[in-house]
């Protein structure tokens, strides 16, 4: 006998794709999604529910957490005990919603990051705000699901009045998609919600005149701009969120106190402080005395002491600059809606809350219709019974038991009086009903006197002035759409309270200079790729001719390269031997003091191990956007680009140029509107000629000759000449300079041999470098290979012929040499 093949075949490709469809809908709609109508994810629904049966609402006894989480996991949520208790602390947290949805008693965190104390320690019950997403639960309102295991029912959502996924907001990441709705003030939401109700075609600009935008928890400001309209019409968007600062005077010393009152939403208290503190170590903050935390039951405070003759706006500008402080709140609006996830703006929100409110009371004005119906049908039963009392009393005597008794009740067409003939349409007879029966039999002697006769006419009045009540809110939109109205206004009324997060029209735009004093400073490389950057004032002008000041500590092997003076509010462009340009803002370089090593450019730059720096540019990149860069290499070769085209990679760096045989980068300057060029070679031959003669190339292309270089000669100095520039200054190893007119160098061809500009023996050896000056009362700075630096005045620099030696600028040890020139 042939055994059935009881395997199965199957895709492994169509089987993950289904396994993993059915995992991620089950965490999105399971866990991660609040549900639209009423703003809760299901353990969320699951806590406020076991509350409920449990009777732990807002005016009763606190009941222990533990009692609540166990009931939660046992009946309706099938997951660990701690992710549902820290739901329930979250829930009760009133700087994690905006309207806490339990109210705790004991320690249930801070927003220092401090964890809530365990679940035996702290009570809990429903807040007062709460109540009203139960309210009429009972009344076949909403939809009832069965539990996890099928022994008990839960509900698919809460028949809740207030708009939640609005006022409390929500955050979940699920799988392939996330939410982070921002919560906002009750009073601005129901204030919307009528405003919808009275007019559908309103537009979300005029939903904002009502919804101004998030109200935090925590307060804070919020720039009131464009993107708050974005995220309110398509759901996405990005709001600033900055931290409520104030100004105060120190009694003692009066100097300005720098007082921290709101955060940011869920912005850590303790981390900022933290952060703060590393900051002012690390050198990055300068002029805070003291950082100190005052915050109590009274509300946050923290104390920072400002130095003596520091601006409190810089101190204030880097602190919503390098902390968190100031932040971006990604608002992106996704939630359940028919049990699918969706992308839902602000109008869209309104217009499904009102719709699911209309079929909640639709649904319990059904239920309390169907209630007083049963009611007006049992009262109909009564007047039969004391209109015909007698007749019925001897019925119920001779029959032998309740069964005869009822039927024969059921069989008589009773005949109706004129007194109640208008209670029954007036119908001339009646029959009794099983149900009527049933309560005619139940009822007690009392009910037979005048007194109670007159009661149950009345009451069968009002039973029908309800139920026509009940069918006009069911028939007609304009009574349902006020009961909406009024409760809306009901709740306002209970729950509505001032904004907390303030809204201004417009943040200051943080630049450069609100970070950092401007001020001229000195920035240093070595061979060994460190950086260092110090204040120009601690170097003061000398005579020609000194030793200098040792303005840096060099290690073993070590040499000073090159050198720059910029201010803290520029920007500094590197260029490498490579070919590459690299960038850094001057203010995210520490000052140092004087005899320090500096920091590894590492910390800065990704330079390769053979590649150095060798040229600086102080400048501002944002106004050179529309300028020429002009770059030369070793071997004499020089090629004009547009900066366009250059797109500075910070860290990495950007190419320009292609080398061949063995080349590298040498020079690198930014043109304007000047018409001449000038290279500077290092055994003294220069070359003047027009800039038109080079034409614009594109970063792969490897450049055209600037001038013809002799044997062992190379490139040293390029310079751009400007109008005002009459002289340049030429430097040696050896430390000889001189000045020279710019006038004695006539302009030539591109790629010739050049002329002598300066005089090389073993005396003065090799030029290091060449510039250009406009008058003779500025000042230089020279700097050697062992970092002493030497701040002369030009003046003091003899104006000399082009075929001549120079004068001693600087005197030096042995083995020291120059490094670079530097005009103030």
């Amino acid at each position: 006998m042939k055994r059935k093949n009881i395997f199965k075949i199957i895709s492994i490709e169509k089987e993950l794709k289904k396994s993993y469809l059915d995992y991620a809908m089950s965490v999105i709609v399971g866990r991660a999604l609040p549900d639209v109508r009423d703003g809760l994810k299901p353990v969320h629904r699951r806590i406020l529910y076991a509350m409920y049966i449990l009777n732990n609402t807002y005016n009763k006894s606190y009941k222990k957490s533990a009692r609540i989480v166990g009931d939660v996991i046992g009946k309706y949520h099938p997951h660990g005990d701690n992710a549902v208790y820290e739901t329930i602390v979250r829930m009760a947290q009133n700087f994690s919603l905006r309207y806490p949805l339990i109210d705790g008693q004991g320690n249930f965190g801070s927003i220092d990051g401090d964890s809530a104390a365990a679940m035996r320690y702290t009570e809990i019950r429903m807040s007062k705000i709460t109540r009203e997403f139960l309210k009429d639960i009972k009344k076949k309102t909403i939809n009832f699901l069965p539990n996890y295991d099928n022994t008990d029912y839960i509900p698919e959502t809460l028949p809740t009045k207030i708009p939640n996924i609005l006022i409390n907001g929500s955050t979940g990441i699920a799988v392939g998609m996330a939410t982070n709705i921002p919560p906002h003030n009750i009073k601005e939401v129901i204030n919307a919600l009528i405003a919808y109700l009275k007019n559908k075609k309103i537009s979300t600009l005029s939903l904002m005149q009502y919804i101004k935008g998030p109200d935090f928890p925590t307060g804070g400001l919020i720039e009131k701009s464009k993107e708050i309209y974005k995220a309110y019409k398509y759901g996405k968007g990005t709001i600033k969120l900055i931290a409520k600062i104030k100004i105060e005077k120190n009694k003692k010393n009066k100097n300005d106190i720098i007082i921290i009152k709101e955060l940011p939403y869920q912005i850590n208290k303790k981390k900022i402080i933290e952060k703060i503190i590393y900051l002012i170590k690390e050198k990055k903050i300068n002029g805070i005395k003291y950082i100190r935390d005052e915050s109590d039951q009274d509300g946050m405070r923290i104390v920072i002491q400002i130095k003596k003759d520091i601006k409190k706006e810089i101190i204030i500008n880097k602190l919503l600059f390098l902390t968190n402080l100031k932040i971006s709140y990604g608002i992106n609006i996704v939630a359940l809606y028919k049990n699918k996830p969706q992308t839902l703006n602000l109008k869209k929100i309104l217009k499904i809350f009102i719709q699911y409110r209309k079929n909640i009371i639709k649904k319990k004005t059904i239920f309390e219709l169907n209630k007083v119906k049963n009611k007006a049908h049992i009262l109909k039963g009564f007047l039969i019974l004391l209109n015909n009392v007698n007749i019925i009393l001897n019925i119920i005597k001779k029959s032998s038991n309740q069964k005869i008794a009822k039927k024969k009740l059921i069989n008589i067409n009773w005949k109706l009086n004129k007194k109640i003939k208008k209670n029954f349409n007036n119908k001339k007879k009646y029959k009794l009903s099983k149900k009527q029966v049933k309560y005619i039999l139940k009822l007690s002697l009392n009910k037979f006197t005048k007194i109670e006769h007159n009661k149950i006419i009345k009451n069968y009045k009002y039973c029908y002035y309800k139920i026509n009540k009940f069918k006009k809110i069911l028939n007609k939109k304009k009574i349902l759409n006020k009961i909406i109205i009024k409760e809306f206004k009901k709740i306002k009324k209970n729950f509505g309270d001032k904004r907390i997060t303030k809204i201004v029209k417009k943040f200051k735009k943080i630049k450069i200079k609100d970070l950092t004093k401007k001020e001229k400073v000195i920035i240093t490389i070595t061979k060994n790729k460190y950086i260092k950057c110090q204040l120009l004032s601690i170097y003061e002008i000398q005579h020609k001719g000194g030793k200098g000041k040792i303005s840096i500590k060099i290690k073993k092997k070590d040499l000073i390269q090159k050198i720059l003076i910029t201010n803290t509010h520029k920007d500094i462009l590197l260029f490498s031997n490579t070919g590459k340009i690299y960038i850094i803002k001057t203010y995210k370089l520490t000052l140092q003091k004087r005899n320090t090593k500096g920091k590894p450019i590492i910390n800065y730059l990704n330079l390769c191990k053979k590649e150095k720096i060798i040229t600086l540019i102080s400048t501002n990149i944002k106004k050179i956007k529309n300028k020429k860069l002009i770059i030369v290499t070793k071997n004499g070769l020089i090629k004009k680009i547009k900066f366009k085209e250059i797109k500075i990679k910070k860290k990495i760096g950007t190419k320009l140029i292609k080398f061949k045989n063995n080349d590298t980068l040498i020079n690198a300057t930014i043109l304007n509107n000047q018409s001449k060029i000038m290279l500077f070679t290092k055994l003294g031959k220069t070359i003047k000629f027009k800039v038109n003669n080079i034409r614009y190339m594109k970063r792969n292309a490897i450049g055209i000759k600037g001038i013809q270089l002799c044997k062992n000669d190379k490139i040293i100095s390029l310079i751009v000449l400007k109008k005002k520039n009459k002289e340049i200054i030429s430097i040696t190893k050896n430390g000889y300079g001189k000045r020279m007119l710019i006038k004695e160098f006539p302009c030539k061809s591109r790629a010739t041999k050049g002329i002598i500009y300066s005089k090389i023996n073993k005396k003065n050896s090799s030029v290091i470098k060449v510039i250009a000056i406009k008058n003779k009362n500025k000042q230089i700075i020279i700097i050697t290979n062992k970092g002493n630096i030497i701040r002369i005045l030009i003046s003091e620099i003899n104006l000399l012929k082009r075929n001549t030696q120079g004068i001693i600028l600087i005197r030096m040890e042995k083995r020291e040499k120059i490094s670079d020139i530097q005009k103030i």
